[in-house]
């Protein structure tokens, strides 16, 4: 899998598809868009591996010459799809997320794995077991400064040490500091529901209730050190009825949150999302 982004110009695509029949590269899918604003081109090419006469390494080796010399500088990729990626997921209470990720792993939906569960409450650790995945519980004590920052240390350290490819806030209710923003960059996930910015704080559900609010939805974007302000990656709503109670809205809620994390848990994983200063392109 090759991703690539570079200022647009004539000869790009002939460049690379240049590249790729010369080793006899058998290209099974691709997408191509330019941003007009920016100037900016984007593309996804899936090879087979087998068509190539070296392996994923020696291709990253010699595209990197190709991608220099089209000034794409750091703003590319060669991946192996054959290789099961990693995923660590944080949690607190709420479990709708991890039960639909935890599900969908299980049944061979998403062929990923996930490396641990990590939480700021241990509610959650017996289903995590269940699924023989390691769970790990680190407190966070309220209203203890260091004590939260010796919390982040550890949960940075059991992070780590499996070098996971997505780290998965699956309604994770602790903010993140900035330098765990910027050592996991491009690579932490969070949902959350889309009443934002109107219904802020606590209960927004109750908020939207009493505002009369016609759809709820979800937001999964990736993580920076401005709060719930990164590069989207999917989004989705429904339609809620005037008879619903705040407990309807809060299923609806829900249900739409775990379909679009895990729609932009695969779209990440897949190398389909590729992010432009705080836009994504999504292949």
């Amino acid at each position: 899998m090759i991703t690539f982004g570079c200022p647009d110009r004539t000869g790009i695509i002939a460049r690379i598809s240049s590249f790729l029949a010369e080793n006899g590269g058998w290209i099974v899918e691709a997408a191509y868009h330019t941003d007009p604003e920016t100037g900016w081109f984007f593309t996804r090419q899936e090879v087979r591996a087998d068509s190539l006469p070296f392996g994923v390494d020696e291709l990253r080796s010699q595209f990197a010459e190709v991608a220099h010399s089209l000034g794409a500088q750091s703003t590319w990729t060669v991946t192996d799809t054959g290789v099961r990626k990693r995923v660590v997921i944080l949690v607190s209470k709420e479990g709708h997320c991890l039960y639909d990720l935890l599900g969908r792993v299980a049944t061979g939906e998403l062929p990923v794995e996930i490396s641990a569960v990590i939480a700021n409450h241990p509610e959650l650790g017996d289903v995590t077991r269940a699924h023989g995945i390691p769970f790990h519980h680190v407190p966070f004590p309220a209203g203890d400064p260091e004590g939260k920052q010796a919390a982040f240390a550890q949960l940075r350290q059991l992070v780590d040490k499996h070098d996971p490819h997505a780290v998965v806030l699956a309604r994770f209710m602790q903010i993140l500091p900035p330098e765990l923003c910027a050592a996991w960059a491009g690579r932490t996930i969070n949902i959350h529901h889309s009443f934002l910015p109107s219904f802020i704080g606590a209960r927004p559900y109750h908020q939207a209730h009493r505002r009369g609010v016609k759809l709820v939805g979800a937001t999964c974007h990736y993580v920076t050190a401005d709060l719930d302000a990164g590069p989207i990656i999917e989004q989705d709503v429904l339609r809620v009825h005037h008879g619903d109670s705040v407990a309807d809205m809060v299923r609806k809620g829900r249900d739409i949150e775990k379909v679009v994390l895990a729609r932009g848990l695969r779209w990440h994983l897949e190398d389909r999302v590729l992010v432009h200063g705080n836009q994504t392109v999504i292949f």
